[in-house]
């Protein structure tokens, strides 16, 4: 018998970083999908804490009366909003069976435009999906990091993070002629700083 040879497949370095932190980080992020009087509201989560806690933006999950989580390995949770603040930013917990992987946050005052960034998201529906770009810009007046990485309706709440892995914003939300529907390149997220003060004013109260 004569054996097949294996070849590896040869990654380009930037592929290989997109693909270490995919791998890395899709595992600590959860498909939101609340349920309103008049529709429903879907979103992204990270998972902060391996016992549950998931932040989110707070206009995915204003109004619902029924909250899902559905973690990247398929299994939904009933959650509840545990804190909210109107900067956009929510606290949701869940009552998970085993710990969870967790996100790692980086430092939003080392941002700098032009530097590479990632999102994880759930866009119309489709969980789990990366898409690329670059930091197009900082607003500091509005305090949102500003990206051309692919955000879409369904992508609010998960993360915008460095080649390192580490969340640096918050998605929230696109700017478009067609009344938000759909991407164009102007993205914004809320700066990762804002988020951890937001998580620690939370875990005193």
């Amino acid at each position: 018998m004569t054996s097949i040879p294996v070849f590896a497949i040869n990654y380009e370095p930037d592929e290989k970083i997109n693909i270490s932190v995919y791998e890395k980080i899709n595992p600590a992020i959860v498909a939101i999908d609340g349920t309103l009087e008049d529709g429903v509201s879907a979103g992204t989560g990270c998972i902060v804490s391996s016992d549950g806690v998931i932040l989110t933006g707070f206009h995915v999950v204003e109004d619902c009366n029924d909250i899902d989580v559905t973690t990247s390995n398929g299994q939904v949770y009933k959650a509840k909003v545990i804190a909210k603040v109107k900067k956009d930013l929510a606290l949701l917990k869940i009552e998970p069976e085993k710990p969870l992987k967790t996100v790692s946050f980086g430092n939003s005052e080392d941002v700098k435009v032009g530097q590479k960034v990632l999102a994880i998201g759930n866009p119309f529906g489709f969980t789990g999906t990366l898409t690329q770009g670059i930091v197009s810009r900082i607003d500091y007046t509005k305090n949102r990091i500003q990206t051309d990485a692919a955000i879409n309706p369904g992508c609010s709440g998960g993360p915008l993070l460095n080649s390192s892995g580490e969340v640096i914003g918050i998605n929230q939300s696109i700017y478009n002629p067609d009344n938000n529907i759909s991407n164009i390149g102007i993205g914004f997220a809320i700066p990762v700083n804002e988020a951890k003060s937001f998580i620690r004013e939370a875990q005193k109260k």
